[in-house]
């Protein structure tokens, strides 16, 4: 269709086509909503969203060790960030939200076609990758949720996925590239998984009268030169740090931080068991399913995907004899892919079982049995959408990721939710904008509700290998381990007017904001908040001193 065609200059036959085709994608977009529409910040909207905003004004939260720090996802942070000059964040969360889904319910879409799925399966394909993803992850992947830079990255993998079923290679590299230019990791690894998949399908299985292709294509310097993108600023984030000071913070980085998500001894052994089933259905697939050579294609992107993971869980029993280098080697987060490719794939599988039996026994089975999965699958994503959505606050406010009154009802949540943004909204209009604060530890929403500056929270991580290095001092030094008799798991800082002065000569910091929940409401210093009739059962602001 050119650029002049209209939708009412087209045959009947395609008119109906694109109609169908958004209205499918309205519908998906509605699952979507169903599914994530959590108030925002989601987990880690906060943490994109502010340094998106920092990046387009530099003296948006200027003093803040992470707002400032080094750029990674620069593509995202340039296109998504510009929102945030022009409305607050909490509707920049909204309209990136709306505009990522909408870019995933089109991928989806496209896969479906690619498979030749009638109108609207992608609905059941995206139930059953959803709770895939949810309940058979290995190392904690999610796709559809709050916005971030591997949500267009993902999206971009599923418009390069649907082209390479349809045996256009050349514009699949051109995708995972522009998935590349959004998040890196994201879209390197899915050109991986592409290239292992062209291996194996263009030797093994290519159709005798199918025209060989060319993996050196067009496309493929195209996509690179779009990786780009994406590959420079993280390029960029390894350059001024010496050989030990990588080292040491790859160290922080895999084995402290984000040890949840990069090192396999640290996952329960169930996320093995769970992934494990997802693994061995799709190794099924590849030796006893028989596949179109659309389907085929995308089986082996997901195989792809696996022996990735595959070659994540080896390097994950480095440490043990190599530290260092497994260290540097784990932050390239080897399980990311295989988490989200291989349920989406068993999922389009299941799927074709569903619409398109072949005739006999043995195939009504196989149908209804997949059907019965898809119901399951149904009730258990209106189950997860339902205790999701039940509180009514952001996730990142949530007790559950705060780590207390973890037994606490909806009510005292949504009350202390209140509180939290009250204090915040206290030092957006009482403070200069360029103070800086002590704040509880596991919060994780500061900069987003208050637009002050922080000294360190567990969540705000730097990503440059030297600001991560004074992220680690900051952090142990304002949250030790070990703090007397006034600590309580290392939820807050010590209450010693030593060390309390020091931090006010070392970080510029006059002001400390307190959870009443684990600090005494009677501390030996100056309340600044609540005072005057103010209202706070939760948080109270204190004055540092200064002599």
């Amino acid at each position: 269709m050119s650029a002049e065609t209209s939708i009412d200059e087209l045959p009947a036959g395609r008119r109906r086509s694109v109609w169908s085709a958004g209205l499918e994608t309205v519908a998906l977009l509605a699952l979507f909503f169903v599914y994530a529409a959590d108030p925002p910040p989601a987990v880690n909207e906060a943490h994109y969203l502010v340094k998106a905003k920092n990046f387009w004004d530099p003296t948006f939260c200027s003093q803040d060790l992470f707002a400032a720090s080094g750029k990674a996802h620069t593509t995202f942070y340039w296109t998504f960030g510009a929102l945030t000059q022009v409305v607050s964040l909490e509707a920049t969360a909204w309209i990136g939200r709306l505009i990522g889904w909408t870019m995933l319910a089109i991928g989806l879409v496209r896969c479906c076609r690619s498979l030749s799925l009638p109108a609207f399966s992608s609905l059941g394909v995206a139930t059953l990758w959803l709770v895939g993803i949810e309940y058979g992850n290995l190392a904690g992947e999610w796709v559809v949720g709050g916005i971030e830079a591997k949500v267009p990255a993902y999206a971009m993998v599923l418009m390069g996925m649907a082209e390479i079923a349809r045996h256009n290679w050349s514009r699949g590299w051109i995708w995972f590239g522009g998935a590349s230019a959004f998040h890196v990791l994201t879209g390197g690894w899915a050109v991986v998984a592409g290239a292992i998949a062209f291996g194996v399908t263009e030797k093994w299985f290519r159709s005798p009268d199918q025209p060989p292709a060319r993996f050196f294509s067009v496309g493929l310097f195209i996509g690179g030169a779009l990786a780009l993108l994406g590959l420079l600023p993280a390029i960029r984030l390894t350059l001024g740090a010496t050989a030990e000071e990588s080292v040491q913070a790859a160290k922080i980085y895999s084995y402290m931080r984000i040890r949840h998500h990069l090192l396999p001894g640290d996952f329960p052994l169930h996320w093995f068991v769970r992934h494990g089933v997802l693994a061995g259905a799709l190794v099924m697939l590849v030796w006893r399913g028989r596949a179109t050579g659309e389907m085929r294609r995308v089986i082996w992107i997901g195989t792809g995907a696996l022996m990735i993971a595959g070659c994540g869980l080896i390097v994950g029993a480095l440490p043990a004899v190599m530290p260092d280098l497994a260290a540097k080697l784990l932050r390239y987060y080897w399980f990311r892919l295989s988490d989200a490719i291989v349920p989406l794939v068993l999922a389009l599988w299941m799927m074709r079982l569903i619409v398109a039996p072949k005739p006999g026994g043995q195939a009504g089975v196989s149908r209804a049995l997949a059907v019965l999965v898809l119901l399951t699958t149904a009730g258990m994503l209106i189950h997860s959408a339902t205790q999701r959505n039940r509180i009514g606050i952001p996730p990142s406010t949530s007790h559950r990721l705060l780590g207390v009154a973890l037994n606490a009802d909806a009510e005292q949540q949504q009350r202390s939710h209140r509180d939290w943004v009250a204090v915040c909204d206290w030092v957006r209009v009482a403070m200069p904008g360029e103070e800086i604060f002590l704040t509880p530890r596991h919060q994780q929403t500061f900069k987003w509700y208050s637009s002050r500056a922080e000294v360190a929270n567990w969540k705000d991580v730097p990503q440059d290998a030297t600001s991560l290095l004074q992220w680690q001092k900051r952090f142990d030094d304002i949250f030790p381990k070990r703090m007397g008799v006034v600590s309580f798991n290392s939820m807050r800082v010590p209450i010693r007017y030593s060390r309390l002065r020091e931090y006010r000569e070392r970080y510029g910091v006059r002001f400390m904001i307190v959870d009443n929940r684990i600090a005494t409401k009677r501390l030996p210093l100056v309340k600044v908040y609540p005072v005057a009739g103010q209202q706070n059962e939760t948080y109270s602001v204190y004055e540092l001193p200064y002599d």
